[in-house]
């Protein structure tokens, strides 16, 4: 198989998305490592995917410069950085503060930025940077978001062209879909919100994390896609009859 002993890091492996992604880069038979802000839960998510394959894990602060230094020291070079550093925020410019939008635009820009710079230097020949975007969502009701995104999407297209031809830099952009990161609402509400939101996507519905992850998976395994942003968002941004 493509990733076959291939070393992945997966940055904010320890849910979501990225929990999603380790668990099929594993059955996929990569080496993979995992990034997680607590110990706990990287012991928790290496406990419950050690039965798929190599795993290895390390608990800091993905955002923190001298963190991310240290760590990059003690490996050696991976096939594959995938990002999952990301924040989000709900409403236009004048529902929030300044800080609060440009708070929204340093965890989804500035920290993938640093992060970038630093994976650029640990790669191996050939290897792959993948971060996260988004889909979906207006200047006029995630005004940081959609900033932090459009800069991701720029950012990997000049950082394809700045890795090239030994590097590839890609972006995955799905839409609103039912994560860890809506931890917070109760599975009742969870479901109205993704039948609320169902109502505006052509297909009728909201992704599943395992969907979104496999398009990780494509782009770790295609040689020849750079610069891309792929949606997986059913076609939000397309509108409904």
């Amino acid at each position: 198989m493509k990733l076959e002993q291939q070393r992945v890091l997966i940055v904010g492996g320890t849910s979501g998305f990225g929990k999603a992604v380790a668990r099929q880069a594993l059955q996929a038979g990569a080496q993979v490592h995992i990034i997680g802000h607590q110990q706990a839960h990287v012991d928790t998510t290496i406990a419950q995917l050690r039965s798929l394959g190599a795993i290895k894990g390390t608990a800091l602060d993905a955002q923190s410069e001298a963190a991310l230094t240290a760590f990059f020291e003690q490996q050696s070079a991976f096939n594959h950085v995938l990002s999952f550093l990301n924040g989000a925020m709900g409403g236009g410019f004048l529902d929030n503060s300044v800080a609060a939008i440009r708070q929204a635009i340093e965890d989804k820009f500035f920290a993938n930025l640093q992060l970038s710079k630093m994976a650029a230097t640990h790669l191996i020949d050939g290897g792959s940077l993948i971060l996260t975007s988004g889909a979906g969502g207006h200047p006029a009701d995630a005004s940081g978001a959609i900033i932090g995104n459009q800069a991701i999407n720029t950012l990997v297209a000049g950082l394809a062209v700045e890795m090239a031809p030994h590097y590839r830099v890609n972006a995955v952009a799905p839409t609103w879909t039912p994560t860890g990161l809506w931890r917070q609402l109760t599975p009742q509400a969870i479901q109205k919100q993704s039948a609320a939101f169902a109502k505006g996507v052509p297909l009728q519905r909201v992704a599943t994390k395992d969907e979104v992850a496999s398009a990780y998976l494509y782009l770790m395994s295609n040689d020849f896609v750079t610069g891309q942003v792929l949606h997986v968002d059913g076609g939000v941004d397309l509108g409904v009859r």
